[in-house]
């Protein structure tokens, strides 16, 4: 490539090809220098054996300026001390450690935060007449008397006890268990720290765990078959029911895993069990992705791929999530029976618009009457199935309206011992609590509140990164 204006001569050779008539053979070979004017001339050819020049011809001339820029033999030289240029003037820009520190001492100017306790799940200690709930907004363990009822004019119940802080690993305590026996408190994390956490009862401020069990990322719901000594677990991302033995500790792997396509489980949440019937209960967002396990990861960092590499029945994840299998299906129940394992289908499938099913959340089972209570979340509503309710039924009773307080319920307990059901509220910094056969818009018989009467509550559970919609002035947060 040449700079300026040129004129730019092509030579071009065209081989002929020569058929012999005596052999039919095919020779090539190069054009004598001497050969071309003649050839320019238009002197008639003649079969040479060779290659022959058929014509010199010029280009036209090129357009005034560069046709191409010359790179010199030093081009990858400059070129390294542009880039080192270039990074040294990004590092002068770069902020000092004194303006990072600055930045990170600077207080916001305004903060979107729920101030006070939201009730997540919820559990009845029946041996010690006490209320046991999580709190996902301020990451604690809050325990009350069972008769506790907060006067309009109070601002609060105090609890009488609570565990939270550092050295708890409470934070988005989604599900939580009392045994009956012992008093022992069973909670679930959620998003972060992967770990269920178990406290004795009368455990309080921020002190460890007396033991600890490594959970699949995203478990949710707990449920604990006594008779059996075994413990539920349902993990969101992997649509999965994961079991352990009950006394299972620290890197104990599952005894059983329910997981697969014919489970029909899609963003499990809440989860019962009847021992009495041997039946289990899963709620169903309905978001689900096939998974599959040959193309799942054999190992790596990743505590995931560790898990998958060493321990038994762990579920599979969203790194072997299968590309385009995504679905969002309707909010579902589905039944199994208590020891089903592997890729098996429910026995019964709770599904459909008469069903009124809408983030289905906590589930808790009355045995005697054979009911089954739903905390709806989404529709603000407790539902009551009939435990062999199948298809798209409509519930049997339904809690909802101004005067019950429904708002977003995300757990519910039946009291079989006072023949009460208690509802977790967290869209009102409330938990309720009611006569077994409520119905309608019932008023509670008692109220627990963790905030002033009608504090509003943003609803912010474990927020990823927010977005500004610029049309309509509004912050968007995922959670």
């Amino acid at each position: 490539m040449w700079r300026g204006r040129t004129r730019v001569l092509v030579v071009a050779v065209v081989v002929a090809v020569l058929v012999a008539i005596g052999g039919g053979v095919i020779s090539l070979g190069l054009v004598p220098r001497g050969e071309r004017s003649a050839v320019s001339a238009g002197t008639v050819r003649h079969p040479t054996g060779k290659p022959q020049l058929v014509s010199v011809q010029s280009l036209p001339a090129a357009e005034e300026g560069e046709m191409c820029e010359w790179v010199p033999a030093r081009a990858t030289a400059s070129f390294t001390a542009i880039l080192q240029e270039q990074q040294a003037q990004a590092r002068a820009k770069a902020p000092t450690p004194a303006q990072v520190s600055d930045v990170n001492r600077r207080k916001p100017v305004r903060m979107i935060k729920d101030h006070y306790g939201s009730y997540s799940s919820i559990a009845v200690d029946l041996t010690h007449d006490e209320v046991v709930m999580t709190d996902e907004s301020l990451f604690n363990i809050l325990t009350y008397n069972r008769t506790e009822n907060t006067p309009p004019t109070a601002t609060m119940s105090e609890p009488k006890r609570m565990i939270g802080g550092i050295n708890t690993w409470i934070e988005f305590q989604c599900g939580v268990y009392v045994d009956q026996a012992t008093g022992d408190i069973y909670a679930v994390n959620n998003d972060t720290v992967d770990r269920l956490v178990i406290f004795s009862r009368q455990a309080k401020g921020n002190v460890a765990p007396d033991r600890i069990i490594r959970t699949p990322h995203t478990t949710y719901g707990i449920a604990v078959d006594e008779p059996h000594q075994e413990l539920f677990l349902t993990v969101q991302e992997a649509a999965a029911v994961s079991v352990y033995r009950k006394t299972a500790k620290e890197e104990e792997a599952p005894i059983r895993l329910l997981q697969g396509n014919k489970t029909q489980l899609a963003d499990p949440h809440g989860i019962a069990v009847d021992s009495t019937k041997d039946l289990l209960f899963v709620s169903n967002f309905g978001s689900v992705s096939e998974h599959d396990r040959t193309a799942a990861p054999a190992g790596g960092e990743a505590r995931e791929y560790t898990s998958l590499a060493t321990k038994s029945n762990w579920p599979l994840a969203r790194e072997s999530a299968v590309p385009g299998t995504g679905q969002f299906l309707p909010a579902s129940i589905t039944v199994y029976p208590r020891n089903a394992q592997g890729d098996v289908a429910p026995i019964r499938v709770i599904q459909g618009p008469k069903t009124q099913l809408n983030w289905p959340t906590g589930l808790s089972v009355d045995p005697k009457r054979g009911e089954l209570y739903v905390a709806n979340d989404t529709g603000d509503s407790i539902l009551v199935f009939s435990i062999t309710a199948s298809g798209d039924v409509p519930p049997v009773r339904v809690i909802k309206g101004a005067k019950s307080l429904v708002k977003s319920p995300t757990g519910v307990f039946y009291d079989g011992k006072h023949d009460e059901v208690w509802v977790s509220n967290f869209g009102n910094h409330t938990a309720t609590v009611y006569k077994a056969t409520a119905s309608g818009d019932a008023a509670p018989l008692r109220v627990i509140r963790s905030a002033p009467l009608d504090t509003p509550t943003p609803n912010i559970g474990n927020a990823y990164a927010p977005a500004y919609d610029s049309k309509r002035d509004q912050i968007l947060v995922p959670n």
